[in-house]
C-alpha cells in the first residue's frame, strides 16, 4: 500500500488527486469539530460522557461520525443519511419499474437517480437532525440543560438553526464525497467514513490503556485484562490479515473457446477462466446493515420509550443478542442483494455463447446460466458468512471479556481495510493506464 502511494506520488496528476483528497479530509475533520450554535458545551460533554460510559451504543454511532456526533458538530449526522438514501433507492430501483427503466437509460438515467438520492439524503438528514435536537433539548447534566433556549421565540429560533445546521452538514458531506469522486482518489463517501473511523483509533488505544491501568492498580479484581488486552491486539491484527486474504480469494470458472477459421487464419481454441471473488460485495453489506440498525438505536436513544416498544428497541441496541442476530441476517441478505444487482448470470451466459466460449461439461444457454448462478450463490454465502463473523466477533469478545466501550469493532476494521484496499487498487489501475498510454505513444 505504501509503495503504491509512493509510486503514485511520483506522477503529477495522481499527486494532485492525492493532495486534493487530503485537503477534503482536512475540511471534513474541521467541520467535525465545529459545534452547532445555541448549545451548552459543558453540559453536552457531561451528557455524552455519561452515556458513552453506560453503554456502547453512543460510542458506535460516534465512531461512524468520527467524533462529530458526541460533540454535536456540523457533521454530526455523518454519511449515514446518504448511505440510507442509497439503500432505499437501490431497493426501489428493483421494486419500481419506472426507476428500473431509468437506471437502464445510461449515464443520463444514473444522473437522475443520483439527484433523487441526494434529495432523499437531505430529507433523512433533516429527520435525523430533528430527532437529535429533540434529544438534546430534553437532556441535562447536573441540572444544566444542553440547549441554551428551550421555550418562546428564542427556543423556536434556536431549534430551527440547530436542525438546519445538521441538515446543511449532511448536504456538505455529500458534496465533499462527490468532489473526491470527481477530482480525488477513491470512493468519496467511503474515504470520509474511513477518515472518521481512523480518527477514533486514539480513543480505542486510550481505552485499552485504561484497562491495563486498572489491571495494574487492582490486579486482584482486574488482573484478567493482562491477558485480554494483548489478546485483543493479536485478534485485531489477525482479523486484518484474514480480511486481506479473503479480499484476494476467488473462484475461477474454467472457460474453453471453440476454434474457428476466418480466411486462412484460425482463431480461438485457448482456455481461460471467469474469476469470481469471494468478497464480491466488498464492504457494502456491512455498511448497509449497520446503517439500517442505527435507526432503532437512534429512536431508542433519542425518545427513551417505555413499555413493549421500549423493550423491543432496547433489544435492538448495539451489542444485544437481538441486534447481533438481526445484524447477521441483514449482512447475509444485503450480500445477496448487492451481488444480484451487480451480476446477471443470464447475461454472462449469453456473452459466453456469443464469443464461442463454453464451460467444460456444461451445455451453453440455460444450463450455463444456472451453473454460474449456483457458483455465485455459494461464493456469496461464503463471503457473507466471513463478513458476519468479522462483524460479530468483537461484539461477542466484548461481552465475554467485559471490555465494553471499544469504539473500533469488526465493522470498523472491515471498512478500514476494505476502503484502503479498494483505494489502493484504484491508484494501481490509474498508474497502469498511464503506463499503457506512454507505451502506445
Amino acid at each position: 500500500m505504501f509503495k503504491t502511494i509512493r509510486n503514485a506520488w511520483k506522477i503529477e496528476e495522481l499527486r494532485k488527486k492525492l493532495i486534493f483528497t487530503l485537503l477534503i479530509i482536512i475540511v471534513f475533520r474541521i467541520g467535525s469539530v465545529i459545534p452547532v450554535p445555541f448549545l451548552n458545551m459543558q453540559a453536552l460533554d457531561g451528557v455524552m460522557g455519561s452515556l458513552s460510559e453506560g453503554g456502547s451504543f453512543l460510542a458506535y454511532i460516534d465512531m461512524l461520525s468520527g467524533g462529530a456526533f458526541a460533540n454535536a458538530t456540523l457533521f454530526a449526522m455523518s454519511v449515514s443519511p446518504y448511505i440510507n438514501s442509497s439503500i432505499i433507492m437501490q431497493l426501489l430501483t428493483v421494486a419500481i419499474p419506472p426507476l428500473e427503466n431509468l437506471s437502464k437509460e445510461g449515464e443520463e438515467g444514473r444522473k437522475k437517480i443520483a439527484a433523487i438520492t441526494r434529495y432523499v439524503a437531505v430529507l433523512l438528514g433533516l429527520i435525523q437532525g430533528t430527532a437529535y435536537y429533540i434529544y438534546l433539548k430534553h437532556s441535562s447534566y447536573e441540572g444544566t440543560p444542553v440547549t441554551l433556549y428551550n421555550g418562546g421565540f428564542e427556543g423556536i429560533f434556536s431549534a430551527i438553526i440547530i436542525v438546519l445546521a445538521f441538515t446543511a452538514g449532511t448536504a456538505m458531506m455529500m458534496w465533499l464525497g462527490e468532489q473526491i469522486n470527481q477530482k480525488g482518489v477513491g470512493n468519496g463517501i467511503s474515504v470520509l467514513l474511513f477518515a472518521g473511523i481512523v480518527s477514533r483509533m486514539p480513543a480505542m488505544i486510550g481505552r485499552l490503556s485504561m484497562y491495563l491501568g486498572a489491571a495494574i492498580q487492582e490486579p486482584s479484581s482486574y488482573g484478567k485484562y493482562y491477558f485480554f488486552v494483548p489478546l485483543f491486539v493479536v485478534v485485531f491484527l489477525a482479523i486484518v490479515w484474514i480480511i486481506v486474504f479473503m479480499n484476494d480469494a476467488e473462484r475461477r470458472i474454467p472457460v474453453q473457446y471453440a476454434k474457428r477459421v476466418v480466411g486462412r487464419k484460425m482463431y480461438g481454441g485457448q482456455s481461460s477462466h471467469i474469476p469470481i471473488k469471494v468478497g464480491l460485495s466488498g464492504v457494502m453489506p456491512i455498511i448497509f446493515a449497520s446503517s439500517i440498525l442505527l435507526i432503532p438505536t437512534y429512536i431508542y436513544g433519542f425518545t427513551n420509550p417505555t413499555g413493549v416498544w421500549g423493550a423491543i428497541l432496547k433489544s435492538l441496541s448495539y451489542g444485544q443478542l437481538a441486534y447481533s442476530i438481526l445484524y447477521f441476517i441483514l449482512i447475509i441478505g444485503f450480500a445477496y442483494f448487492y451481488v444480484a444487482i451487480q451480476y446477471n448470470p443470464v447475461e454472462m451466459a449469453n456473452n459466453l455463447r456469443q464469443s464461442n466460449g463454453t464451460i467444460p461439461g456444461i451445455r451453453p444457454g440455460k444450463p450455463t446460466s444456472d451453473f454460474i448462478a449456483k457458483v455465485l450463490s455459494k461464493i456469496t454465502l461464503i463471503g457473507a458468512l466471513f463478513l458476519s463473523f468479522i462483524a460479530l466477533f468483537p461484539i461477542i469478545y466484548g461481552n465475554a471479556t467485559q471490555m465494553g466501550g471499544m469504539s473500533l469493532g469488526g465493522t470498523s476494521i472491515i471498512i478500514l481495510v476494505g476502503v484502503a484496499l479498494e483505494t489502493t487498487k484504484q491508484m494501481e489501475s490509474q498508474m497502469m493506464m498511464r503506463h499503457y498510454k506512454g507505451f502506445l505513444d
